[in-house]
């Protein structure tokens, strides 16, 4: 689907709520009940900002998304979709800024479709009947075509609808030997290139429908290749011949000269990290390769002017080394790398409308701002403050920058300002409504806060006080580690199933999250510091910081709690095996056996940077930093969370610690998410996870009786939908 301005980052957003006369705290049912925004677009003519919000269904236990608009000028919010049970995403404007089109599965359609809505309202109007439904779909830059992929799943074909004929005809553009899988425009709106596979590979999905479902490990892909199709339906023609990559992220030039894509080697055991940049002439085919790193670029792109092909890169092309931004002139063989010499990572953002500098966001410490640095050299500048977390993009259409921002007490809000604007937060429109929902809650207050470690270093963190805070009380204290381990606590509004201190400050916790030796957004030094050393410095951060805060008589000592997911959880069952300092635990998706997770996990070249190789080349190493090396040490009542169908980091791991804890006799509960990955995606599933952490360290930290009570979880639906319920969450 066309892309209309270039995106930073992805982002998350929240819902409207009713106001309400009295605060009150936040509970786990408010956090899955927030509304999030997933993407957004600027109309050609710059008018109009049209986005999607996820939006809970709590009766149903699912989520589903609704299209809002806006003026630019912040006027005229209004939501353009009412679907309770369907997605209307992924969506694109129309050129002439007063359509805009999108796929939905509503009106009883098993698949989606291609809808068409006005502006101004009124039924959409269906485009295609596409048995199995539309994958992609993307405007001519004419806006006279939507071109889209349709046709049976074993050999999706490209279709043409023709919005200037009355009825919008549709024909089919091609029959090509195998499917097309992506395609872009041309601006000249006359062709289109898109990528297929050199041979036929439907076999697996028709013998899986068949019931030959069987899981062939490590299938050697066939190569795809790029080529050009005429609107006119002439026959299609062969752009590259590579038969030892996938290519795939087809980008196109503003001036349409040029192609850029990367490409993963076929060979069987390749990975992502495996990938290559390749730059394509699309009138001629001639190809020309950019890299030879098998190093995992990204943010693949053209400058507006069509003069350089950029992307980024880890400096040397090594694990967590700070990003740099590569130009390659798509004429001549000049080459530059912005970024050198600082500790941070760069972004390739977009460029100013003069071409002379890249304008990014990135985080430092636990704030990220908007940055600039120019093409001719020098450092890059930061050009917002404050303790906020912003991401940018910008419409070389319509020269609209929009920013989004969040604050510890504020979900992200998406603004606009000129360029020269941006420094200026009082300058900034306000075009979406998503905080007002949080107004009805008492938030709690964020201090970002540092100490000196083991090893004298200072280390930095964020401490979330309780709600209604008094000065001199101490509290119980919840050490929430962020994953990754390479990720950052930053100051943003949390309010997900991961990461909610707004629930814990509410229920008179205080919250804790220490950005520890190995976090992002101190520079690539103190991000690379535990490779080869993975826990010990790091738990010297954790435990210094926790006694900081002891010391400053906000900690009791007494009460201490340690929660995390992913490498938070890591660092969960690593606290349990060398400490007896917290009297509860909540792990969550945490590795505790490093040698079996090895094989395990879908990703081996990370554990290999931060354990210095294979565990058959380096076998001491990892048993000593195994939590289960030490199993017997282990005192702290645990919870433990994960999702049966997890890839990251297999059951397998929570399980094998669920029975150590159990064969030693210390108190332990176990709770599996069925059909959840890495990530927990069901609403019901989601609330399950906090009501039964939050009830965890009601145990064990303050007394209270019991644990985690069915009857309130069930008490969360409507009785209507309590009666009905299939017991599926």
């Amino acid at each position: 689907m066309a892309r209309f301005f270039v995106l930073v980052t992805f982002l998350v957003a929240t819902p409207l709520a009713a106001p309400s006369a009295e605060k009150r705290p936040m509970t786990p049912l408010d956090v899955v009940k927030l509304r999030r925004l997933d993407e957004f677009a600027v109309s050609p003519d710059g008018r109009w900002l049209l986005y999607s919000q996820t939006i809970p269904n709590w009766d149903k236990g699912q989520n589903y998304t609704d299209l809002f608009l806006v003026r630019t000028d912040g006027a005229g919010h209004r939501q353009m979709t009412f679907t309770p049970e369907a997605d209307e995403t992924p969506f694109a404007w129309g050129r002439d800024s007063e359509t805009f089109a999108f796929l939905s599965a509503r009106d009883g359609s098993r698949n989606k479709q291609i809808y068409l809505l006005n502006v101004g309202g009124g039924e959409a109007r269906r485009l295609t009947e596409e048995r199995e439904g539309v994958e992609r779909f993307a405007f001519s830059r004419d806006g006279r075509w939507i071109a889209y992929l349709g046709g049976a799943q074993d050999h999706r074909t490209l279709k043409l609808i023709d919005l200037g004929q009355p009825g919008y005809p549709t024909r089919e553009l091609i029959k090509h030997e195998t499917p097309v899988e992506e395609f872009v425009w041309h601006p000249s709106s006359r062709t289109i290139y898109f990528t297929a596979a050199d041979r036929d590979e439907s076999i697996h999905r028709r013998r899986a429908r068949l019931g030959f479902d069987v899981k062939v490990n490590a299938l050697e892909p066939s190569p795809r290749n790029v080529y050009a199709i005429d609107i006119a339906g002439t026959a299609g023609k062969r752009l590259t011949s590579l038969g030892e990559f996938v290519l795939s992220g087809l980008q196109i030039s503003r001036d349409g000269r040029w192609l850029a894509c990367t490409g993963k080697p076929t060979h069987r055991y390749a990975t992502d990290w495996d990938k290559e940049v390749f730059l394509i002439e699309s009138a001629t085919g001639a190809l020309r390769r950019i890299t030879e790193n098998r190093q995992s670029e990204t943010d693949v792109q053209f400058s507006p002017d069509s003069r350089w092909l950029v992307y980024t890169l880890p400096e040397g092309g090594e694990e967590h080394r700070a990003r740099r931004v590569h130009l390659v002139r798509t004429q001549g063989d000049e080459r530059r790398k912005l970024f050198e010499g600082w500790e941070h990572d760069g972004a390739a953002g977009f460029f100013h409308p003069a071409g002379d500098a890249i304008y990014f966001a990135t985080t430092v410490g636990v704030n990220r701002q908007a940055w600039r640095i120019r093409l001719a050299g020098g450092a890059p500048e930061v050009l917002t403050r404050g303790d906020q977390f912003l991401n940018l993009a910008f419409d070389h259409d319509s020269g609209r920058l929009l920013i989004r921002r969040s604050t510890p007490a504020q979900p992200e809000e998406i603004f606009t300002a000129r360029l020269d604007e941006l420094g200026d937060f009082r300058r900034w429109t306000r075009l979406t409504q998503l905080s007002e929902q949080v107004e009805p809650f008492l938030l709690a207050e964020y201090e970002t806060v540092r100490w000196k470690s083991s090893d004298g270093v200072e280390v930095e963190g964020l401490l979330i006080k309780p709600v209604n805070y008094r000065p001199g009380e101490r509290y119980p204290l919840i050490v929430q580690v962020h994953g990754g381990p390479a990720g950052t606590s930053t100051n943003s509004f949390s309010g997900s199933y991961v990461t909610y201190p707004h629930v814990l400050a509410g229920a008179g916790y205080a919250v804790f999250q220490p950005n520890y030796r190995g976090s992002s957004g101190y520079g690539e030094t103190f991000r690379r510091q535990i490779a080869g050393d993975y826990f010990r410095q790091g738990f010297d951060d954790i435990m210094t910081g926790v006694d900081f805060l002891i010391a400053r008589g906000i900690a009791d000592p007494d009460r201490l709690g340690h929660m995390g997911w992913s490498a938070g959880g890591h660092w969960s069952n690593w606290a349990l095996v060398k400490t007896d300092r917290f009297k509860a635990i909540a792990t969550g998706a945490g590795a505790v056996n490093w040698i079996s997770m090895y094989a395990q996990t879908d990703v081996q070249r990370t554990r290999e940077f931060y354990f210095r190789g294979t565990p058959y080349e380096n076998e001491e190493h990892y048993r000593a930093v195994s939590p289960l090396t030490y199993i017997r040490n282990a005192k702290t009542p645990t919870l433990i969370l994960c999702g049966t169908d997890d890839p990251r980091v297999p059951n397998a791991q929570s399980r094998e610690l669920y029975i150590a804890l159990q064969k030693l006799g210390v108190p332990v509960e176990y709770l599996e998410f069925p059909g959840m990955g890495h990530a927990i995606t069901k609403p019901r599933y989601q609330l399950v996870k906090m009501m039964a952490e939050l009830a965890w360290f009601d145990r064990w930290l303050r007394g209270a009786p019991g644990w985690l009570d069915w009857e309130k979880v069930l008490e969360t639906l409507p009785a209507g939908a309590r009666g009905a319920s299939s017991g599926t969450p």
